[in-house]
Order: C-alpha cells, then structure tokens, then sequence
C-alpha cells in the first residue's frame, strides 16, 4: 500500500519528532487515513528486535486496525491482547485497554520499545495512566506515540505530563483541497441574538448551553430556522446541533410542525431507539436529525450534507467537529443515486464569527521536508504546529483573526481557503493519461489495477478493477474528489513497481500488439507510447462495465 504524499509527510515529522523527544502527539481529522500513517510511522520507529504495543479504547477497533497494519507492513508478525488472547511476546501488540489496565494482565505485561496510544486524548484517564506508568517501570526508555482527531475533547483533562510536543496537525481545509473531504459552504444567519450570545458565561470547558438555551430556544426562533433551512437546504440530510435537551426538542417539534421528517438522539436516550433513529436517518426516512453533543465526534453518515449550528464553541477544535460531521465522501456502491459535492453550514450562532473559517494558513511543505514550523504554548510550554489554533497538549487557544480580519454579514459565505489547491496529476506517483485531450475520460494503469475519471451528465465518476475483483464504482462527485478517490485505489490494490513516473516503459514506443488492438498504423502512431496505449485498451476492455456502473448510477438517481 502507497501512502499519499500528506501520509508520508505526516510520517517523516512524527518519526523525526520521536527521535528528538521521545514521545510525540499527531493530530489528523476524520478522512486523513490516521490508521495507515499510524502503521507506516509505528514501523519506521521499530528498530529490528524492538517491541511496539498499541492501546485501543474499542473492541472492532483492534482487528481492523490489526487488518490495516499488515497491509502497510506485510511483514509484520503481531499478536492481541484482549479477553481471550493474551499475545504479549509478538513484535507489535494490539491491547485492548480494558483488558490490559488489570492487575492480573498488568503484572504479565513485557518490556516495550514503543508505546502506541490510539485515539491520545483518552491517555490521560486513570487506565491509561496506570499502563504508561507500567511501561515505564519495565523499560525506562520506552517511547510514547499518540494519534488523535481530537486532542481536547473525550475526558476533557490535558495532555501534558504525557506528551511534551506536537509533531504534526493536518487540517480539515488540507483535506478538503486534497479531495478527500468535500468542501463546507458556510452561512452565517443572523437572528438578531448575536449580542446576547457575546455576553453568555463560560464555564471550564464551554459555554454556558443552559444560558444559550435560554436565549436560542424560542418558539418563533426555531420556525424561523427551519424556514431558512428549507430556503437554502430543504432537500438535504441534516444533523442539527442544539444547546441543552428542551431546545433540541422544540427544535424537532419545530420541524416536524413544518412538515419535515425529524429524529433526535440525546444523552439519555436508549441504545436501541438511538440505533434505530440513527438508521432511519441513514437510510434517509429521516430528513433532520437533531443532537446535543452526541454527534460531535465518533460518528459519521456520509450522506449529510448540511450542519445547522444552534449553539456557540468556545474551542474552534469543537466547531470543527460538528461541522466535520458533514464533509464526508460518498461511497456510490453503498448509497447508490446521492451525489454529494459539497456541504452547507447554516450557523445561527457565533462559531464562525468567533473562529473564522475552518482553514488556517498552512505551510505544507513546512520548510524542509520533514520539519514543521513550531511554536511554544505560553501555557504549558509544548512545541506544536505554528498553524495551531488550541494547544493539543493542554488547550491553550491562541488568538486568531476572523477571516480577512471582518465580520460576515447574514446569509454571507465563509468557503474561502488560503490553501491552494493540491495538483493531484503531480503529487499521484501513477501516470494518468487523457484519453481524449479534453480532461472528459483519465485512466492510470498499474499492473495489477486500473482506475480512471470520467466526466458524466454533469458530474466526475471514480471507477477501478483489480485483480480478482470486477468494475467498482468508488467516488461521484467534483473532479478533485473523484480522482483522489481512483488514485487512493491505485495506491491500495496496485502494484508498487508500476508507480514510477520515471519507469522507462512509460516512455517506451507502443508494441506492434497494442498497435493491432488500437487499429493505429505504425506510421500514424507517432507520440504513442506503451503505457499510452495500455490505458486506451484498459479503457476499451472495460468499456461495457463502465457503461453499466454509470448507467445504474443514472437510474438510482431517477428513482
């Protein structure tokens, strides 16, 4: 498996940044592929007889985490420590910390090299701590990596005493410029309670929601969110963020009174009514689905398309998250007919006011390759990112200007990124042709896959075949995103050798065979080069396939 060139990067720093330190915090949000740069960084840390053990807070976590580590590293032996299983002498162990933090599996626990904590805003805990501190008893110069999406969050207490700095922090706009994520189109609706909202107390960790309710949750208020919901974004899959349980209430009551087809899950509602109401609304026999808090971090629904904000964030890290809650892509062979491009963020509160975009401005190449620019917390004294909002280690928020240092007006748009956009043609290690010289139909080959991009009935399709496998469809929507999901394949399912540009058989003349194919005469097959023609047949021979998976899109769409 191939890393994308922001994977290798956020590698090269936290390797570099655990050579230095000794321990290290990386922060990447939902849609980066935490899981493959975690596997790459924890093998490059590995010197040979080393030891690595990597803490996970959640059952299905471990063997699909286990999964993606043997895909990045085939050669890698691991083991589990769960339950049932107690593998401690394998190179790398997967442990599940509910096990592990024991007295019994503490007492057996063997010397590691590397200590690994998925998901590091849980590391401050009791049972984390209490395996850290073994760890350290057993080797005192065991090394500690943590990755996380969400470093000042979960049990809310700081990171430092754990981690000393912050090798790297990719950002959501860094995502979204990339393709991987779509892009939020952001509304800023004022109601008229903008001043009272500036005056609202705030509390160790937010703001004061029981006062915000007091001032958002009003009768005529909510219908006149709905209202502007239904201007601007009726016919989309909504999550709606509210201040405390009567407001969220009122809210769907407000929506349903208008005719729209609303669910809610709370702090207090059971696991099989929040099961069932989260699947009506994946299945989309719910239009809004409203929350306080709940769907803020660890759960996503791809098909939301639209994040309405009823309530302020003191942390710009939290205003992220809910919107991140709608920028998912969509998989067209799960939900078959949705075709999402981008996403709109009604926010009626002062999120965005207060924090500005979502994008800061990033350095990507952060000087040399490697090395990210840095700043020092005043608070705790932590080296992170010189992009950072909030200090990951102990929250600390720095002071950042709105964007372009003014206010947007109401109904105005905050969707501009200071970031250019990434050329996916030159970061793709794969070579993709234009069949037609007209950017309609791109395919790239690589042995053992093939993906291409074609432009269809107004919108760009991602479709791939690999051996052993037929005709996927993997992405529909803008071109950015579509290629990035067919170079993602091509870097999961094809053959390494073939992903040098360099590769002298790119360049070679096409065959007399290709030629034949092609029914190209050799005098006429001037500038037609081996892997040129390969991709025209890769096109030709899978040309019904493609046919059909688009056509079926077409129908589903219909329906």
């Amino acid at each position: 498996m191939l890393l994308r060139p922001r994977q290798q990067l956020f590698v090269d720093r936290a390797v570099e940044a655990m050579t230095e330190h000794g321990n290290t915090l990386g922060v990447a949000p939902t849609g980066f592929g935490k899981t493959i740069a975690l596997s790459a960084a924890v093998w490059r840390m590995l010197a040979p007889e080393q030891r690595a053990m990597i803490l996970q807070h959640r059952d299905e976590l471990v063997d699909q985490n286990r999964r993606t580590f043997h895909a990045v590293n085939k050669n890698a032996q691991t083991g589990v420590i769960d339950a049932d299983r107690k593998e401690f002498h394998r190179p790398v162990a997967f442990a599940m910390v509910q096990t592990l933090a024991g007295a019994k599996n503490l007492e057996a626990m063997r010397p590691v090299d590397l200590l690994v904590v998925d998901e590091a805003h849980h590391a401050a805990a009791p049972s984390y701590l209490k395996i850290i501190d073994r760890a350290r008893a057993l080797n005192d110069k065991t090394r500690l990596f943590g990755l996380t999406a969400t470093p000042n969050r979960g049990d809310k207490k700081a990171l430092r005493g754990i981690f000393d700095n912050v090798a790297d922090q990719v950002t959501l706009g860094e995502l979204i410029a990339a393709g991987h994520l779509v892009r939020p189109r952001t509304f800023v609706v004022d109601i008229g309670v903008r001043e009272e909202l500036a005056h609202v107390r705030r509390t160790i960790n937010d703001f004061d929601m029981d006062e915000v309710a007091k001032i958002m949750d009003k009768e005529i208020l909510n219908e006149t969110v709905v209202a502007k919901w239904k201007e601007v974004a009726g016919d989309r899959q909504t999550v709606v963020f509210c201040s405390n349980v009567d407001h969220a209430r009122h809210v769907r009551e407000a929506f349903a009174l208008a005719g729209v087809a609303a669910g809610g899950v709370f702090g207090e509602t059971g696991t099989a009514e929040r099961e069932a109401t989260l699947k009506s609304f994946a299945a989309g026999s719910l239009r809004v689905l409203v929350n306080v808090a709940v769907l803020t971090e660890g759960w996503d629904c791809p098909p939301t398309s639209c994040i309405v904000l009823l309530r302020p964030s003191s942390y710009k890290s939290t205003m992220i998250q809910m919107v991140g809650r709608g920028l998912r892509t969509i998989d067209p062979e799960r939900y078959p007919g949705i075709v999402k491009t981008d996403c709109i963020v009604l926010d009626f509160g002062t999120s965005t006011l207060t924090h500005g975009s979502l994008e800061q401005d990033v350095d990507l190449d952060g000087g040399r390759k490697g090395e990210a620019p840095k700043k020092k917390c005043p608070e705790c004294e932590a080296l992170v990112p010189i992009s950072a909002a909030e200090c990951a280690i102990c929250g600390h928020v720095f002071d950042v200007q709105n964007v372009d240092g003014q206010e947007a007006g109401a109904g105005g748009t905050l969707d501009r990124f200071t970031m250019t956009e990434i050329d996916l043609f030159d970061a793709s290690p794969f070579k993709w042709e234009d069949l037609w010289g007209d950017g309609s139909v791109l395919v790239a080959s690589a042995f053992d896959a093939w993906a291409m991009t074609i432009f269809y009935r107004g919108t760009t399709h991602a479709i791939g075949g690999a051996k052993g496998q037929g005709v996927t469809h993997l992405a529909v929507g803008d071109r950015m995103i579509a290629l990035a999901q067919a170079d993602d394949f091509l870097r999961e399912h094809g053959d390494s050798e073939a992903a040098a540009k360099s590769r002298r058989w790119l360049h070679m003349p096409a065959s007399d065979k290709q030629l034949a194919y092609l029914r190209i005469p050799r005098e006429a097959a001037m500038g037609v080069t081996r892997y040129n023609a390969a991709c025209h047949l890769t096109f030709r021979f899978n040309e019904r396939g493609v046919r059909a998976k688009l056509q079926s899109v077409g129908m589903a769409r219909a329906a």
